[in-house]
């Protein structure tokens, strides 16, 4: 499983603008919804809010994956936001969350989803690599800084 294989450039944004965990499901499901023709953005949003209905998927540390499962997805995709500001999502730890990796899979697809919310959270683990998703410049950094941990972090 690498990342490389499911983030596209596309769906990276560097400055969520969104003030709420509502917002920030909104802008993350609105770029996936732009760059997947299949995909409805209200349906990735329904399917969001459904999952954070269960418990939120703020995880500490500034950090949230949030995910779910979508019938008419091929394969997984992968979203990356970061807020500067920081969003209140109902962490675990009571802290605003400033970066957010949003998983998508197919409905029958359980085995990938779970390799790929373990790697993406085995990633997140490494201090040095939150503090560089922070002070990354450009989409472009931010992708490079992604990728390489991927390949750095096997699973």
């Amino acid at each position: 499983m690498h990342l490389a294989q499911i983030l596209k450039l596309e769906f990276l944004n560097d400055n969520l603008q969104a003030k709420t965990k509502t917002e920030v499901l909104a802008e993350l499901s609105g770029m996936i919804a732009k760059g997947s023709p299949k995909l409805d953005q209200s349906q990735i949003l329904d399917v969001l809010q459904k999952r954070e209905k269960l418990g939120s998927t703020g995880i500490g540390d500034g950090i949230a994956i949030p995910h779910g499962k979508i019938g008419a997805l091929e394969d997984l995709v992968v979203a990356f936001g970061r807020s500067r500001n920081g969003v209140a999502f109902d962490s675990i730890d009571g802290k605003p969350v400033h970066l957010f990796f949003l998983l998508l899979a197919p409905e029958n697809c359980t085995g990938q989803h779970l390799k790929a919310l373990a790697k993406i959270s085995k990633m997140l683990k490494a201090n040095n690599f939150r503090r560089n998703l922070m002070e990354a410049k450009s989409k472009s950094e931010l992708y490079k800084i992604i990728i390489e941990q991927d390949e750095a972090c096997p699973l």
